[in-house]
């Protein structure tokens, strides 16, 4: 749904977000018309326009004191053309009617780096580097202390980066920002996991209530025996050590343990929760792999041994022969795609079980592979809060770019400030949808302010 507090149609404002509605608004983006104003609109009506865009999130007057009239560029300075030309030429050129050298370089958008200043804000860089689908998400981010800056919590969403900050967000909170939200289905499900889970809990709570002290030497003596036992089995026996420490110790116990052992359960119950089909463990899935090629070697020598007596038979039966044959290509077009099928359904119900796989063409296993590769890397999880296995948003290509100032890792969702942003023969590194009219009209409006 639209927000149209801060994204409205009727007037159109750009803002620093991945909506459909403000790529809506940026498409029809015009220069505000000039002919009837005076300077003072023209000005005015530019700073509005960038303002909305640039740092919607500060108050105008922090911005008023982050201006600075002093713009970072940089000058092309080629020593082959320094070498060639002493600029002799031009000024001999001036005044007295004589052409002087026209290589010309591109002008540099100076203007266009007014709001250089707000690139360098900690919730900007994350919108910059594409872990957030917006600059006010990105706030939120660094709120809820899912930031790190050089290892270090930062909770200031408008902390100023110096070249060689490192950032790191989360990579849960990236992959819902930057994921496609679940549909209808999905979220059923996902009501349906936490009403399981929420059952579970109560069914356990419910049996250490009535078992009471002597759950602690139970529990022990069950934790010794199911060592080697399936470790869903001893997540839950932990589970009920720490509640009975809880309901024991509760006036004993410090507040910075107690906080531990909540953290410790939630944690515990968080793993318990999530469907047996979504947790395929790695080393099962290689050895899995080894197998399945072995058995992938074996299946073409079979093949070839049973079809040679086909072709030596008698000329008398070769019409019979290509009728079955063409039957069988019909068959075997059909049955493959229900093999595999088959073969993928083992695989993600008992992923350490065996998969038959004699059935499979080269084909087919190089998909199921795949396939399994995916659900190990990218499983399907009802708990997550953003639809599994894991999409981009829509509408995001539009904004996918990364400035020349930012080095990125999307692997690990970290980025390093490298440096303070310039401007350029020909661009500037600021991105920004509006053009030179209004960065110099907005620029000459905090000019005069100052």
């Amino acid at each position: 749904m639209r927000n149209r507090a801060t994204t409205p149609l009727s007037k159109p404002k750009l803002r620093q977000s991945w909506s459909k509605y403000n790529l809506f608004n940026l498409q029809r983006l015009r220069n505000p018309p000039t002919g009837s104003k005076t300077f003072f609109q023209q000005k005015w009506t530019a700073k509005s326009m960038a303002r909305s865009y640039h740092g919607e999130q500060v108050r105008e007057s922090q911005w008023a004191r982050m201006f600075s009239r002093r713009i970072r560029s940089v000058v092309p300075m080629s020593p082959a053309r320094l070498a060639q030309d002493d600029g002799s030429g031009m000024s001999a050129g001036r005044g007295a009617g004589v052409e002087g050298t026209k290589d010309f370089p591109r002008l540099t958008p100076f203007t266009q780096m007014t709001f250089a200043p707000l690139e360098r804000r900690l919730d900007v860089a994350i919108f910059r580097a594409m872990f957030a689908s917006s600059a006010r998400q990105a706030r939120q981010f660094v709120v809820h202390g899912a930031v790190t800056v050089n290892g270090k919590q930062m909770r200031y969403p408008g902390y100023l980066l110096n070249p060689g900050d490192l950032f790191q967000v989360d990579p849960e909170r990236v992959m819902y920002a930057t994921g496609a939200p679940k549909d209808k289905h999905e979220r059923r499900e996902g009501r349906v996991a936490r009403k399981k889970s929420a059952e579970a809990e109560a069914k356990e709570e419910g049996a250490t209530e009535e078992s009471g002290e002597n759950k602690e030497a139970e529990s022990e003596e069950q934790g010794q025996k199911k060592e080697n036992d399936d470790p869903r089995e001893t997540l839950k026996v932990l589970l009920a050590q720490a509640k009975t420490i809880m309901a024991g110790n509760k006036d004993v116990l410090p507040a910075k343990r107690k906080q531990e052992l909540r953290g410790f359960q939630k944690a515990v119950k968080r793993v318990l929760s999530r469907s047996d089909s979504s947790t395929v463990l790695a080393d099962n899935l290689e050895s899995q792999f080894s197998e399945l090629i072995t058995l992938l070697k074996a299946k073409p020598a079979e093949k070839k041994d049973t079809k040679r007596p086909k072709r030596d038979q008698s000329s008398d039966e070769t019409q019979n022969v290509s009728e079955s044959a063409s039957e069988s290509a019909t068959a075997s077009e059909s049955q493959p795609g229900e093999a595999l099928t088959e073969a993928f359904r083992q695989a993600a119900e008992n992923p350490e079980e065996e998969v038959d796989t004699s059935e499979l063409t080269d084909e087919e296993f190089d998909v199921l592979k795949r396939a399994l590769v995916q659900m190990r890397d990218n499983p399907i999880d009802s708990t997550k809060p953003y639809a599994t296995p894991w999409r981009p948003r829509d509408y995001m290509s539009a904004f996918a770019f990364i400035p020349r100032y930012l080095e990125v890792n999307h692997n690990i969702c970290a980025a390093v400030y490298l440096r303070h942003p310039v401007a350029r023969p020909g661009y500037s590194e600021v991105p920004t949808p509006f053009g030179e009219p209004v960065g110099t009209a907005a620029f000459a409006w905090y000019l005069r302010r100052r």
